[in-house]
């Protein structure tokens, strides 16, 4: 099914697929004066979640801290899907979440390991969002364009729609 196609049928379920295959994302700090900066997201669709590693001295962490704040997500999940996802991020120490996730790459960050006094977990926990889906046919994509042109319509390419994680 085309990335269109399911972002009409199932948009959230298509959201979460994308942060499945995705490396990184780019995430928002509660301290707006923070630029966005690229994270490995950690999807718990059952939590409503994604967590990230990350550590208690850095300034995504102790914007976070205490309470936490609203923050934007962004991901790139192919060159025809975008998503911009807002939320609310906090600091969290769960060791369960750590073990979970943990793999060969995390593992090279933190050398104390799921134990290292430095290690401690982002949550993201998503409200609201939209997603751009686009079609990745050329052929499709050149005739919308000589289409438009010709009759000055708007080219059909894409769509685009609103997702509420509250009301899943």
């Amino acid at each position: 099914m085309s990335n269109i196609s399911n972002a009409k049928a199932d948009p959230i379920g298509q959201i979460w697929d994308k942060l499945d295959k995705v490396h990184a994302v780019m995430l928002g700090s509660p301290d707006h004066r923070q630029h966005m900066q690229p994270m490995a997201p950690q999807s718990a669709r059952e939590e409503n979640a994604v967590w990230f590693y990350t550590k208690t001295t850095t300034g995504i962490a102790r914007a976070a801290g205490g309470g936490g704040g609203h923050v934007h997500l962004c991901i790139v999940g192919d060159n025809d899907w975008y998503a911009c996802l807002d939320g609310h991020l906090e600091t969290v120490r769960s060791p369960a979440h750590a073990e979970r996730f943990w793999s060969s790459i995390t593992d090279a960050w933190y050398p104390g390991g799921k134990d290292d006094p430095e290690l401690v977990m982002l949550k993201f926990t998503p409200s609201t969002g939209e997603i751009w889906a686009s079609t990745s046919s050329t052929l499709k994509f050149g005739w919308e364009i000589a289409k438009a042109n010709l009759t000055d319509e708007e080219p059909d390419v894409g769509y685009k729609t609103a997702v509420n994680f509250r009301a899943a």
